[in-house]
């Protein structure tokens, strides 16, 4: 089943199952903390749902709680180290945490920060926490599902340093789209290791192209890594890393106005533009921003 956030021409938000074929939601008639739980462990037969409404007269929005986490993962694929000169696996992965201000749904327009001149693209599987880890077998038992995401990296951030910055590479305002919906766990196979493939086009060429199973920390490793650290809760979303392809590997960075597509096998296409770049008033620029020259 796919599982998405909605808008009404009302304003009112809420989540929905969808039929992506016959283009119809219908609304969940519980909270996420009520339905999602018994989705990750009885499956779709566990919601109550309301009658069918149109798609077409409704709104995407990220597939995000308001509660939720945004976590990142990195060192993920192997293709991608290797282009950056790493010759072979870390022996753990890095994370992150993105504010809920870089959240950019479905069809949303990606903002060009000030703060950057190097903007990049990273297309990620996305997992979706369902509720706290417990004493299963695998780790991801505890998902919802999956999304598609795209994290939207600075890639010049902290070389006035000379070390990683991460909170400016990573957390900026409106540069992580989200969506378009979660693809329940089941259609994954259950718990364990999802094996589908991914692709990224800028302007309808290909820059990335990979399959899961190539991951260098599994979905259940990532899972009890981040949880180790800060214990994870229902609506926490989760980026898995990224590929190769990347611009940070040949310098084709993005531009104002660029089309990304992402699409991930049994998700769907994730769709987002990239809008002007913004400026800063002279007083502020004059500042130590740490902006890239």
């Amino acid at each position: 089943m796919k599982i998405a956030r909605i808008a009404d021409p009302r304003g009112d938000c809420w989540w929905a199952a969808i039929d992506s074929d016959a283009g119809t939601a219908r609304r969940i008639a519980a909270s996420f903390d009520e339905w999602a739980p018994l989705v990750a462990s009885s499956g779709a037969k566990a919601l109550q749902l309301d009658r069918a409404q149109s798609l077409a007269d409704l709104r995407l929005l990220a597939p995000v709680t308001e509660q939720g986490r945004i976590f990142g993962i990195g060192l993920n694929y192997l293709a991608h180290l290797t282009r950056l000169g790493r010759k072979q696996a870390p022996p753990h992965t890095i994370g992150y945490i993105k504010p809920h201000s870089a959240v950019v749904p479905p069809h949303g327009q990606i903002d060009y920060p000030a703060v950057t001149s190097q903007l990049d693209f990273e297309i990620e599987l996305v997992a979706v926490v369902a509720r706290p880890l417990q004493e299963d077998e695998q780790a991801s038992a505890c998902l919802l599902g999956y999304t598609i995401g795209n994290d939207i990296s600075a890639r010049d951030a902290g070389k006035q340093l000379g070390v990683l910055d991460l909170f400016t590479q990573k957390a900026l305002d409106r540069t992580a789209p989200i969506g378009p919906w979660i693809t329940t766990l089941d259609e994954f196979g259950g718990a364990g290791q999802p094996e589908v493939d991914m692709v990224l086009r800028v302007n309808g060429e290909v820059r990335q192209q990979d399959n899961t199973r190539s991951m260098l920390f599994s979905i259940d490793e990532i899972l009890n890594f981040l949880d180790a650290r800060v214990a994870l809760r229902g609506g926490d979303v989760i980026f898995t890393g990224s590929t190769a392809g990347v611009g940070l590997e040949d310098g084709r960075f993005l531009k104002p106005g660029d089309l990304l597509e992402g699409s991930i096998e049994r998700i769907g296409e994730l769709s987002n533009r990239i809008g002007a770049k913004r400026q800063l008033s002279p007083a502020r620029a004059a500042g130590r921003l740490g902006i890239a020259p």
